[in-house]
């Protein structure tokens, strides 16, 4: 994936408020980032941690830079920007790189479905096969060896999107949760069960 504009270094001082964090150039000089990551970030922000960002150039945004990756304490890289997990799924759909998923002809978007009406980040279909509900999480939280778990906070969104998931499974048709890895040091997925009993 290629970003949009370049990226660009600093060091992290702070978090706070969610979405916002502060951090130092190379130059000594301070500012804030937006922070597009609505989780905990749990294991994602060590002060003085080496972070990347992008420079909108937009005159009318509060905060005009946006906080993209971050580097850990064993050089693992991360992707904070969650927004970025569906436009990473999209391109792998395009270039067909999900065995799994491959073969369908046609997708669309945030399509609405189910009894919650939830909108649905794609729908996969394609002349004589069944259409394929496919929703993405981006996952960011590392265990111990190297075993990433989602979520990383109790979600009673993703919890619904769960369940229209399978009430489409019990109907049958077919859904895949897909959880995009946005952290090169995890290597196998499971559930936060210790987190969110009921998502688990």
């Amino acid at each position: 994936m290629i970003f949009e504009q370049p990226l660009q270094e600093a060091t992290l001082l702070q978090r706070y408020k969610r979405f916002l964090a502060d951090v130092k150039r190379p130059d000594g000089s301070e500012f804030t980032l937006h922070c597009p990551n609505t989780g905990s970030m749990t294991h994602c922000q060590g002060k003085g941690w080496r972070v990347w960002y992008t420079d909108s150039q937009n005159p009318k945004r509060k905060y005009a830079c946006t906080w993209q990756l971050v580097e850990d304490a064993d050089g693992c890289l991360i992707g904070i920007n969650s927004a970025l997990a569906n436009k990473l799924v999209a391109e792998a759909l395009d270039k067909g790189i999900i065995n799994e998923l491959a073969g369908y002809s046609s997708r669309r978007t945030e399509v609405a479905y189910g009894e919650q009406r939830s909108r649905i980040d794609f729908l996969l279909s394609c002349e004589g096969r069944e259409e394929c509900y496919v929703e993405v999480k981006s996952l960011t939280l590392k265990t111990e060896n190297g075993v990433g778990v989602f979520p990383d906070a109790v979600t009673t969104r993703g919890q619904k999107h769960l369940q229209e998931l399978m009430a489409e499974v019990a109907h049958g048709k077919r859904a895949v949760l897909l959880f995009c890895v946005q952290h090169t040091g995890i290597e196998r997925v499971s559930v936060a069960r210790g987190i969110d009993p009921e998502y688990a």
